[in-house]
């Protein structure tokens, strides 16, 4: 399914918390597999669901450098958390994909198994869906099928979606997606957008459609048209929640800076702390990094050849004949900050990061991006003007 946008300006309606449960008994009838956040092991991911009781009910969750605590019985919020350590890019370019099998008879090779056809599986509703991470879609969407090199089995994943978004309302501590201009509110493409309000003696959702499709599941939901009241609800809760942003970026003059900014000294002092896991790339919704492995069984007649996520953080990944390019971690972390900031723009025309905060969260060594590029910022401003040239008492 290629997602049409809807001809006409769409209208704003709610659905009431009691008639939710039908979005998702609407999806399961067109044939879509239900993807959402839900709890597991003690953190929020996203996973099959199959009703709105599966959802994250009631919690919520404090994030900041290094820290992820999930509160239940907090509230009746369905959408109260904020994102965890998965992202939607897991659905759409998978961690581990099987390119193709092979026996050997008689001496011979011949091929057993080629990738499963996505065409052919059943296609994902994508629920909870946040601003940031739509903006981290359309940015794999640029990448891996945007240009002449086109994968076919993204491709075929993300021509089969329809995607659920959500207004975020709640704000971690670690995000920026205000700064970055990709949150908190959803722009476009969505098939549906929500927006969760809860009040006093009500707990409703203010529904937008952003596709014909999405108007044909909200058509078998009941639903009223929204109220001013309604949507100056929702657009309050929205416009507060960019104000409680958490971090932000100043991506003025970001993009020239870093690219002058190689020998700075203060790539040393993160690559003192930064321990190379690659934590910050496999919990990035844009990184897309993968590498190609083949393996054989114990007795050769069987090989296979997979493609995998793999990080610029590893030694391996910048390998080449005589050793690695990139052999510090110095190296390596100025490589991702500066692609993120700066070279993804003159691969791909925007900005590889969407200001989700994940990275920070999930970095054991509690490095926060946001801080690091401030450190840059200021340490060109006490050398010069903001330009790269010297102020004449710069080392007076």
């Amino acid at each position: 399914m290629t997602r049409r946008p809807r001809q006409d300006s769409g209208t704003t309606d709610v659905i009431e918390r009691q008639d939710f449960t039908v979005l998702f008994d609407a999806l399961a009838e067109r044939g879509y597999r239900l993807v959402g956040p839900t709890v597991r092991e003690g953190v929020v991911v996203y996973d099959d669901i199959t009703s709105s009781a599966e959802l994250p009910v009631g919690y919520v969750d404090e994030q900041e450098k290094g820290t992820y605590r999930l509160i239940p019985g907090a509230g009746q919020a369905l959408f109260g958390c904020g994102m965890g350590p998965h992202t939607w890019k897991k659905y759409l370019f998978p961690p581990k994909l099987r390119l193709w099998g092979a026996e050997c008879t008689n001496g011979t090779f011949a091929l057993t198994s080629t990738p499963a056809d996505p065409a052919d599986a059943q296609p994902l509703a994508l629920i909870g869906v946040r601003a940031c991470e739509l903006a981290a879609i359309a940015i794999q969407d640029r990448i891996l099928m945007g240009g002449d090199a086109i994968d076919p089995h993204y491709k075929a994943r993300r021509e089969h979606l329809f995607i659920v978004a959500v207004n975020c309302v709640h704000p971690e501590n670690t995000c920026f997606c205000a700064s970055m201009n990709t949150g908190p509110r959803v722009a476009s493409g969505f098939d549906l957008s929500l927006t969760e309000v809860i009040e006093p003696e009500r707990h409703f959702f203010v529904v937008q459609s952003g596709s014909d499709a999405g108007a044909a599941v909200l058509a078998s939901v009941p639903h009223h048209s929204a109220t001013r009241e309604e949507k100056d609800a929702a657009d309050t809760l929205i416009a507060q929640a960019a104000e409680q942003m958490g971090r932000n970026v100043n991506t003025k003059g970001l993009k020239e800076l870093l690219a002058r900014s190689t020998e700075s000294p203060h790539w040393d002092a993160i690559a003192a702390r930064c321990l190379a896991c690659g934590n910050c790339t496999m919990v990035c919704p844009t990184c897309f990094c993968m590498t190609v492995e083949d393996t054989t069984d114990l007795s050769g007649e069987h090989a296979e050849r997979w493609r995998m996520w793999d990080s610029c953080f590893t030694t391996d990944f910048s390998y080449v004949i005589g050793g690695s390019v990139r052999p510090s971690v110095k190296s390596r972390y100025r490589q991702w900050l500066t692609h993120k900031f700066s070279t993804w723009i003159d691969q791909f025309g925007m900005s590889g990061c969407v200001g989700c905060g994940r990275c920070i969260t999930w970095c054991p060594a509690e490095i926060d991006i946001t801080e690091e590029v401030r450190a840059l910022q200021a340490q060109s401003t006490a050398e010069g003007d903001g330009t790269g040239r010297k102020r004449k008492d710069a080392h007076a």
